[in-house]
């Protein structure tokens, strides 16, 4: 279970990350207050899942899964590069999360 908290987690930190292009410096009412609140699940989610993870395992994995999701939300929602080589490093950073969940015991 508290694995999946934290994926939660790590999938709200992507709709902040994305949602703060949308706020335009949080000149925008509502995508202000949608990526405020999604700031604020989501550090509560990873606050949680702290509760069991250790620390150093469970913020690697929220990071890792919001830098992957947004560097493929750049790349669906505003067009950014899909490069090979950007990919790799996707790719590797997601190879990171799972190493990490693999050789975590809780």
């Amino acid at each position: 279970m508290v694995w999946l908290i934290l994926v939660a987690a790590g999938l709200f930190e992507i709709g902040w990350a994305v949602g703060l292009k949308y706020t335009e410096g949080f000149s925008r009412l509502w995508p202000s207050v949608g990526t405020l609140a999604a700031m604020a699940i989501s550090v509560g989610l990873l606050s949680w899942a702290l509760r069991t993870l250790p620390v150093g395992t469970a913020y690697a994995i929220w990071t890792g899964i919001g830098a992957v999701g947004t560097a493929i939300a750049g790349i669906v929602l505003f067009g950014e590069s899909a490069s090979a080589a950007r990919l790799v490093c996707i790719a590797m950073i997601g190879g990171g999360i799972v190493g990490l969940k693999l050789v975590t015991s809780h």
